[in-house]
């Protein structure tokens, strides 16, 4: 996972509030159920001596979320009585919880959103077709591809009179449209980055498109043969297959080349010591988490991400912090990896017998 849209989220001083909000309407008294849960998130953070201002930021950006009714759940981190960052969830969070710490406490959103891979989406007829791309960092583009050609779209029956121009004709027509949807795709895909590409549609028309696409598109490509509309529910359940299983393929290699490199006692290290430290040296390029939100890991932090340390006095004689903070140490670590322009995997918790809790792989060796 690419933490470089985290950045920002970073800028500010802190403490920051970081609030996971269930927003579901499963009774006819919804507003009034997220109302009272959200008061009991207020109550915790009040409890922890959250600033008033900033109660007041993320009570408003609820109470919009809840007017406009456009999603399950809702994180928010605030900081500087303002909402810093927060984005909507196509679920409630399985843990709603509101928390005020000198970090933000994002592992559970980052597992949460989940791998945002870059894909394109299309649905070929014999007249043309429609794309929608979506870059890494969620941007839409939807694109209509009406063919030059339209006639003869169709055939002639069997014995018409010269059924063979006709028949050739139309063959001509496809083959033109064909050849001009693939392009688009292929500048479509370029375009957004798409490391997974889903086409659907009639089935000529789809083998026509296949057959002018660029070897780059096309060996990530994924044929259905759902003769639909891009916004179709079923297309839309095809394409997050898809993802689901990218996101696996990629958890998957990034996760043997761990134990890998591990083996070697090379360019890997597991342990919150040993990842502590090479992330302070700059050599993680992949952070490895275990998706644990009651983890009792802590760190000490100071204000630039490389601080962190075991303990306040490692930080005060290292690094000379003078008000060193103790955070998750999940917290600290990705706001780390973050800096460096590392990567983060978060591993399932029902994932191995012998899950790694923390571990990275490194750029290179000490």
């Amino acid at each position: 996972m690419d933490l470089s849209f985290l950045k920002t989220l970073y800028q500010h001083p802190g403490p920051y509030a970081s609030v996971y909000a269930d927003l579901t309407r499963t009774t006819e008294d919804a507003s009034k159920a997220i109302e009272l849960r959200w008061r009991a998130q207020r109550a915790d953070l009040e409890a922890q001596n959250a600033p008033k201002g900033m109660l007041h930021a993320v009570e408003q950006t609820i109470d919009e979320e809840v007017r406009r009714r456009r999603s399950e759940g809702l994180v928010i981190f605030a900081a500087d009585d303002e909402v810093v960052h927060s984005e909507r969830l196509s679920d409630a969070p399985p843990t709603p919880r509101a928390t005020l710490a000198p970090l933000p406490d994002v592992l559970p959103y980052l597992a949460q959103r989940g791998e945002r891979f870059p894909h394109l989406l299309a649905v070929v007829d014999r007249r043309g077709g429609a794309i929608d791309c979506v870059t890494a960092t969620g941007k839409h583009q939807h694109i209509d591809v009406q063919g030059d050609e339209d006639y003869p779209i169709r055939k002639t029956k069997a014995g018409d009179w010269n059924q063979s121009r006709f028949q050739r004709s139309a063959e001509n027509v496809w083959k033109a449209n064909a050849k001009k949807v693939a392009h688009e795709i292929d500048r479509a895909a370029e375009r957004c980055g798409a490391e997974a590409i889903v086409i659907a549609g009639d089935t000529r028309a789809r083998n026509a498109v296949l057959e002018e696409v660029s070897e780059h598109v096309l060996e990530r490509t994924v044929e259905t043969d759902k003769n639909t509309t891009v916004d179709d529910p079923d297309l839309d359940d095809e394409l997050r297959r898809v993802l689901d299983l990218k996101t696996t393929e990629h958890i998957m290699t990034v996760a043997e080349r761990f134990d890998r490199e591990l083996a070697n006692g090379q360019r890997a290290v597991s342990g919150l010591p040993a990842t502590t430290e090479a992330v302070r040296q700059g050599r993680v390029e992949t952070l490895l988490l275990d998706e644990d939100p009651d983890s009792t890991d802590r760190l000490w932090v100071g204000p630039d991400p490389a601080q962190i340390a075991a303990t306040a006095d490692e930080l005060r004689d290292e690094f000379g912090v003078t008000d060193p903070r103790e955070d998750r140490a999940d917290a600290a670590l990705v706001r780390a990896a973050a800096a460096m322009d590392g990567e983060l995997i978060v591993l399932p918790s029902n994932g191995s017998t012998q899950p790694v809790h923390v571990g990275a792989v490194l750029r290179f060796t000490a």
